[in-house]
């Protein structure tokens, strides 16, 4: 359970039931295999991770925040730096409750550093919006370019170190989001050939 309040999507009362088709047990528990990897997850051990980093993270958010309370707000940079790693503490924290709590979709459930390459994406995502001006943030401060910037600068590090992995935890990404990116522009591809082919016969018919 997360701050005694969120609740595991899939419960082991749910898992026990034997009515799920695609979840399997052994001597080691529950488990599927993963849709992104086709690996073999175990339930507890997914649940356990995502408490641990959900736990760690909110240790790292009450430091910062510390941090960020004690320092002047004439310490631009510092400050900036201190507001950037809120940013990407925060996102970790509502990207973890989110597929914590989700019970509707096994797509969910997934290794830990396929986990991590969501998470990742999801901070990259965010930052371009803010970027954009698309959304606001209580934590971008007077100075949201800055944190921008910085945000830019050590989202990386910071969530290799918030999830306790090695660095190349994070150079297997093209196996999920590149290829789906992959996917999505050969299927743009073949629209864009197949209404230039309509046109072109509209006008013949013409």
């Amino acid at each position: 359970m997360l701050e005694a309040k969120y609740h595991r999507g899939f419960s082991e009362d749910r898992l026990s039931t034997g009515t799920e088709p695609r979840v399997r047990h052994d001597e080691h528990g529950h488990y599927i295999m993963s849709l992104s990897e086709n690996a073999k997850v175990y339930f507890d051990d997914y649940y356990r991770f995502l408490e641990e980093t959900y736990h760690r993270a909110l240790e790292e958010r009450d430091r910062v925040e510390g941090k960020v309370f004690g320092t002047s707000p004439a310490q631009g940079e510092t400050m900036a730096y201190y507001r950037a790693r809120l940013v990407i503490i925060e996102q970790l924290l509502k990207a973890v409750r989110r597929f914590y709590t989700d019970g509707s979709n096994f797509g969910v459930v997934m290794t830990p550093w396929c986990f991590g390459t969501v998470v990742l994406e999801k901070v990259e995502v965010y930052k371009e919006r803010i970027g954009k001006g698309e959304v606001t943030d209580a934590n971008l401060g007077d100075y949201p370019y800055d944190v921008v910037r910085y945000i830019e600068e050590i989202y990386k590090a910071t969530l290799l170190e918030l999830f306790d992995f090695p660095e190349e935890a994070f150079k297997m990404r093209w196996q999920y989001s590149e290829l789906l990116k992959r996917y999505s522009q050969m299927l743009s591809d073949i629209t864009t050939s197949l209404q230039s082919v309509i046109k072109s016969v509209k006008n013949l018919g013409a």
